[in-house]
Parts: C-alpha cells; structure tokens; sequence
C-alpha cells in the first residue's frame, strides 16, 4: 500500500531534530532566527520553509495528577500526505500531483502560486514562501523514496518516535503500542469507564487514523484528542481563509 510514517508522540521528547534533518537534507531556508516568546517553540507551526514542526503543548499536571506540577507534551507534525487530499484537489494548474508511492507533492515548475491549495489543506501544513511565490510541504523525501531511503526525519530521531516503514506494518505496530499502553493503565475515556477507572487519572492515547496514502498511513498515538493538541483544526482552518484573502499577505 506504499510508504508511510508512524508517529509515537508517546516517546517524543521535543529535541527538534527530526526539524533540523528535514531542514538540512530539503535545503530549507531559515525562519529568521527570531524568539517566539511561545514556550520553547520558536519554529510555531508548518510551513513552506518548516516541514516538519514539533509542538510544544503546555500542560497543567504531570502524567497520571489531575493538578500539581506543570508539564509538557511534545508532538511532531507533517504533512499527512492525504488519500483525498484537497490541496491536490483544489489546484487549479495540475501542480500538485499523487506520486507512484501514493504520496502528495508539488511541482515547483508549474505551481503559479494561487494558493487554493492554502486555504483547502485543513491541517495547516501547506504554504506559499514570500521569497518564490509558490507553495512548498513535505514531500516524504521523494528523492530518498526513489532509492528505498529512510526519510531524515525518521533517520535522526533519537527515540523512535517516527517509524518509516510499510503501512500495514505501521497500522499493527500502532495498534499493538495503543494496547500496551492501555495494559500499563493508561486509558482513553470509554476504556476508563470499561475498565472502572476514573477517566480524569490518566491522559489519553489514542491511534489516530491521520488522512494520508491509502487513507491511514500516518498514524500516530496521542495523549489528547486531536481537538487538544495545539489549535482546533477548525480555528485552523479558519485563520488559513482570512489569510488567504487578506490583500496584505
């Protein structure tokens, strides 16, 4: 069913590296080297020059204390590379294309720089570059695909947090981590209540589906809805149309 990347932001401790490789191997440009002032996060969010973005999510309570200490949640973020993908579907100019691995790329050549592609992504991941005009994301590394290659991001990552490999293989390994969490008690709502644990003691894993190649290919395990994890992908969404309309931008 082709290539894919299993995400386990379980494990991910915020080193930002997965970051640095793709920046490294795709030659991005920098962001401007400037302060955020949003936590440790100054990379924010996707981008045509960010590819790969680690977010910094502030928690309240440590794992498993409903208040006390404050936490952090780290997860890595990319392009889901989406079986329906309305960044494809939305383009105008036939630029962006779904590769022989199934996954979603833009060609540089024949983008025009209209930016529908923008506004239809709901997941925030696709944009236009100030410097070019034209609209750039992940690309899974189609380059290292093309020779059987482990994208960097996977490659670098100190804790196996991104696993490249086959889909259905990541689908089983996805839903084997999913269930040994839940075996070493950490729990989702309804498995709380099957379980008669309170559902406010543990934060939540799920094996998240992400649209991707063959619909599923980019899964990962969660401690929080997706709703949680940073911005709602509606408010997302959102904020991409204003933008996209704004004269100014």
């Amino acid at each position: 069913m082709g290539p894919a990347q299993f995400t386990d932001a379980t494990v991910c401790i915020g080193c930002k590296a997965c970051e640095v490789a793709c920046k490294q191997w795709n030659q991005l440009p920098d962001d401007g080297y400037h302060f955020s002032g949003m936590s440790s996060d100054n990379s924010v969010a996707l981008g045509a020059s960010i590819w790969r973005h680690v977010e910094f999510i502030e928690r309240r309570c440590r794992w498993g204390q409903r208040s006390g200490d404050f936490s952090w949640f780290m997860m890595s973020d990319v392009c889901k590379h989406c079986k329906r993908a309305g960044c494809l579907e939305s383009c105008p100019t036939g630029a962006i294309i779904r590769t022989e691995f199934e996954t979603v790329d833009v060609q540089p050549d024949i983008c025009n720089g209209w930016i529908y592609c923008v506004v239809a992504c709901p997941f925030g991941v696709i944009d236009r570059l100030e410097d070019d005009g034209l609209a750039w994301k992940c690309t899974l590394c189609y380059d290292r695909l093309k020779d059987n290659m482990e994208p960097p991001c996977a490659k670098a990552c100190p804790t196996n947090s991104i696993i490249y490999g086959e889909v259905d293989e990541l689908r089983q390994k996805a839903k084997a981590r999913v269930e040994e969490l839940h075996e070493r008690g950490i729990v989702d709502g309804e498995r709380g209540k099957q379980l008669g644990m309170n559902a406010g003691s543990r934060q939540v894993p799920q094996c998240g589906g992400c649209a991707s190649p063959q619909g599923q290919s980019g899964r990962r395990v969660l401690l929080h809805p997706p709703e949680k994890n940073g911005r709602n992908l509606r408010d997302r969404f959102t904020e991409r149309l204003i933008q996209a309309h704004d004269p100014l931008k």
